[in-house]
């Protein structure tokens, strides 16, 4: 059975990425986890893609909208999969093949220029590497990865679909 608008399906999208985001809040405020550069560029992505399917919603584009919704939602999907992927494969790294932790973004900002800044944060360092929480196994990354995992295939759905 397929909906008729693609409405009720992005604002779901929508409500799935609050969940995340409170979820990172949760983990940042509650039990103290501070988050890594790597962990800040996903949650970006993850309000990106909220806010694309927020916007989606609220227009209930025709059939070329939710294409041009569904592939901006899919960039910002695919943008956190390779950062949380990234961050997994640092967590793999010996910690001695790591460079040192970067300094605090607020510092970063006031003291390099911006392609330094994207730079530093996309190598990640010794700090996103840490695996500070876990869940049935899995550290916040790999769970990450799963939420954009799931992004990306709803994007791919809502390209793919027929009204």
């Amino acid at each position: 059975m397929q909906l008729a608008s693609p409405r009720p399906l992005f604002f779901l999208a929508f409500l799935g990425c609050v969940l995340l985001m409170a979820v990172a809040l949760y983990l940042e405020h509650v039990v103290g986890l501070e988050p890594c550069p790597l962990c800040i560029v996903q949650r970006i992505c993850v309000i990106g893609f909220g806010l694309v399917c927020l916007v989606a919603a609220i227009h209930g584009p025709a059939r070329g909208g939710q294409r041009v919704y569904a592939v901006l939602a899919l960039l910002f999907a695919l943008g956190g999969a390779a950062t949380a992927g990234r961050q997994i494969w640092l967590q793999s790294v010996p910690p001695e093949q790591l460079e040192a932790c970067l300094p605090g973004l607020e510092y970063m900002i006031e003291a390099f220029p911006l392609q330094e800044i994207v730079s530093k944060v996309f190598r990640g360092t010794a700090d996103c590497a840490e695996v500070n929480w876990t869940l049935f196994g899995m550290s916040i990354p790999e769970w990450s990865l799963l939420g954009f995992i799931g992004m990306l295939g709803f994007a791919f759905y809502q390209l793919l679909r027929r009204r």
